[in-house]
């Protein structure tokens, strides 16, 4: 048994998916033991799965399990992963993208016990200085961004993500602003259990709004229990996915697909939340953006 389980999926992504188990390890994440978690990477169908000897590099508990019929929806690997971990926390970052900050997974442990079933969530954030469905269109591109990462030397100390991000279109008002969902979603397993994982309906590429459902449902189920982590974030990589580089919004075609399953319109939750955490110098300016939001 471990503390901890992070699932993270992957799609394709030679490139990003190795930087996210990065910062997710033993070597970057502070204030936890390489003991009390594993992470386990789901491969969805990539035409050249990472393998897992590159994932070890870092010192962590990597597991790599495959999708025995992949499709273009990531839910079955989500669910692949939640059966499979054997941590009483399970977090799931569904797009194996996104890099974390190096508190993370210890402040996950610490808010595990401010509730008995806790809904731990985070602020999501797009590397670039506008989200990238718009920074596309300007010449925002793979070689910019590892320009980018290569000139704050992100691992030596990724708080410095920070410097180098905007907030993302789930969270445009960042720490707090109601957010859509979170790309990095923490709950007890037996949470997970009852509420059946992600939803197999979803199964538009991407998962539509998936992760919107999932975190919607949890927050359906447990409306008093939602931890935001303060002061730390996932960063989302420039990659060929399926919503967040495009130029042109997909969100009509998510949208129809959630009516469908849910019989009506998604709405983004509105509910009391407890922020836990501290906030990193280079996070101060993200801090004042959404404190301004907050008095506008």
């Amino acid at each position: 048994m471990k503390k901890l389980s992070v699932i993270v999926v992957a799609f394709n992504m030679e490139r990003e998916l190795p930087r996210t188990v990065q910062s997710l390890s033993p070597q970057l994440q502070q204030g936890i033991s390489a003991d009390d978690y594993e992470i386990i990477v789901v491969d969805n169908g990539s035409a050249e799965p990472v393998p897992q000897s590159v994932l070890s590099t870092w010192g962590a508990d990597v597991r790599c399990l495959q999708v025995e019929k992949p499709n273009k929806s990531p839910v079955a690997a989500v669910n692949l992963g939640l059966a499979e971990a054997r941590g009483e926390v399970c977090g799931v970052i569904v797009d194996g993208a996104r890099m974390v900050t190096p508190g993370l997974l210890a402040r996950v442990l610490k808010a595990r016990n401010l509730r008995e079933e806790p809904v731990i969530s985070t602020v999501g954030f797009h590397l670039g200085p506008v989200h990238q469905s718009r920074s596309v269109a300007m010449g925002y591109e793979q070689k910019f961004e590892d320009f980018l990462l290569a000139s704050i030397d992100w691992a030596k100390d990724p708080y410095r993500l920070f410097v180098v991000s905007c907030y993302a279109g789930s969270s445009p008002r960042g720490w707090f602003g109601p957010t859509s969902e979170s790309n990095a979603l923490f709950m007890l397993k037996q949470t997970w259990e009852q509420l059946g994982g992600y939803d197999p309906a979803f199964e538009l590429p991407g998962g539509g709004l998936c992760n919107l459902d999932i975190f919607r449902r949890a927050l359906e189920l447990l409306p008093q229990n939602l931890i935001v982590l303060l002061g730390e974030g996932t960063f989302h990589q420039f990659h060929g996915g399926t919503s967040s580089n495009d130029e042109g919004s997909k969100w009509e075609l998510f949208h129809r697909e959630y009516q469908s399953i849910r019989g009506k319109n998604w709405e983004i939750p509105h509910v009391p939340v407890e922020y836990f955490g501290a906030v990193h110098p280079y996070s101060h300016d993200h801090l004042a953006l959404s404190i301004n939001a907050l008095k506008g």
